[in-house]
């Protein structure tokens, strides 16, 4: 595989992770937006920087998404009572259930539509869970119940 060939399939496989995750109500915010919201549901009284070191996405970037979730109503911050620089963010309590359950959804629909051979899902989905055993470091993975580890 060349780079070439690996920027397409890393670009296929985030199109295809977009189409997994969850909507939230109405309004449909772009994939990363809702994995931050994943990670803060997954993980409550998170700072951004801990947000940022589970996801992988720069800080800035978990910032401005933790600010658009904010007018969203999905999550709530609050200084950190040890540190006062830190925010920390969790699931905004008073959201509607649709907007507070929210988890990394199990992507089998989305990789069964985009396979040519139904019959190669297994395969597929043995080779990502390879792919992700030795690429993601331990530090950043998203604890999803339907990832077998």
């Amino acid at each position: 595989m060349n780079g070439l060939e690996l920027l397409v399939l890393g670009r296929t496989l985030m199109r295809l992770a977009g189409s997994a995750m969850p909507a939230l109500g109405d309004e449909s915010l772009p994939a990363s937006v809702r994995s931050v919201l994943v990670d803060v549901t997954q993980h409550p009284d998170s700072s951004v920087g801990e947000i940022a070191a589970r996801t992988g996405f720069p800080q800035s970037h978990v910032s401005a998404s933790v600010a658009r979730l904010q007018e969203h109503g999905s999550v709530v911050t609050s200084p950190d009572p040890r540190d006062r620089r830190r925010t920390l963010v969790r699931p905004n309590p008073a959201a509607r259930p649709p907007l507070l359950i929210v988890s990394a959804a199990p992507a089998d629909d989305v990789l069964l539509a985009a396979l040519d051979d139904p019959r190669a899902l297994p395969e597929v989905q043995a080779a990502l869970r390879t792919l992700h055993r030795h690429l993601v470091p331990p530090g950043r993975a998203v604890n999803d119940p339907h990832l077998p580890q």
